[in-house]
């Protein structure tokens, strides 16, 4: 079997931590300490993450989304093959190496997506964005693990009350919070419940198949009246 070779590495802003860009073969990975944050072999529930949802936008002439996280693209490409050509997608990236390693090492793989004119690449806070949004038909989150901080402590802000009010704000009626989770959260489930979302609890496979690990979407609804 072929070794891992490190590609790169990058200092996640604020955050105290460094991310590395690893490759083997075809195969790519991004790694937190021991935590893999991310693969190009396991990548179903990031494409389950954004069909789940932009079916759901079906009916709208031209969305509005706000993509938290751009990692390996999967979340992005599998949105714009649901949306229509005049959906709106911001993506927020806070880390800017992930950008270029989208761009350099990993173009093959992340292919035209981010060139599509219906995208528009920020490099900024994913919190501050949220906060500040307005009018989204739908906030797609993939930037942790799961509903807490883990590239860093003020990703919390996303998750507790507070930052959900602030997603809440952001949405419009019949507006779409959807977050990704490497595992199952009864709190946030609740929080979700307390900030005024009706919410649905998906368990999905990482391979998209029926093999591998049981990954959790949260799709929370802001209701339309």
């Amino acid at each position: 079997m072929l070794p891992w070779k490190l590609l790169d590495t990058a200092d996640v802003p604020g955050g105290g931590v460094q991310l590395r860009l690893m490759q083997r073969g075809n195969e790519f990975t991004i790694k937190l300490g021991q935590n893999e944050l991310m693969s190009s072999r396991l990548f179903g529930s990031e494409e389950a993450l954004a069909t789940l949802t932009c079916f759901r936008l079906k009916a709208l002439a031209a969305p509005r989304l706000l993509i938290g996280g751009l990692g390996m693209g999967f979340t992005l490409r599998a949105a714009l093959k649901v949306l229509g050509p005049q959906a709106e997608v911001t993506v927020v990236e806070l880390v800017p190496a992930i950008i270029a390693w989208a761009r350099g090492p990993m173009a093959e793989m992340t292919g035209d997506c981010l060139t599509d004119p219906r995208v528009e690449i920020r490099e900024a806070d994913v919190v501050q964005a949220v906060a500040e949004g307005r009018n989204y038909d739908a906030i797609l989150l993939d930037v942790d693990n799961g509903p807490e901080g883990l590239t860093r402590k003020s990703n919390d802000a996303l998750y507790d009350l507070k930052g959900l009010q602030a997603a809440w704000a952001a949405l419009r009626p019949g507006g779409i919070l959807a977050v990704w989770s490497s595992f199952p959260n009864d709190k946030f489930t609740r929080r979700l419940k307390k900030a005024g979302f009706a919410t649905e609890e998906i368990k999905v496979r990482a391979t998209g198949s029926r093999g591998g690990a049981r990954h959790v979407i949260w799709l929370a609804t802001r209701p339309a009246a």
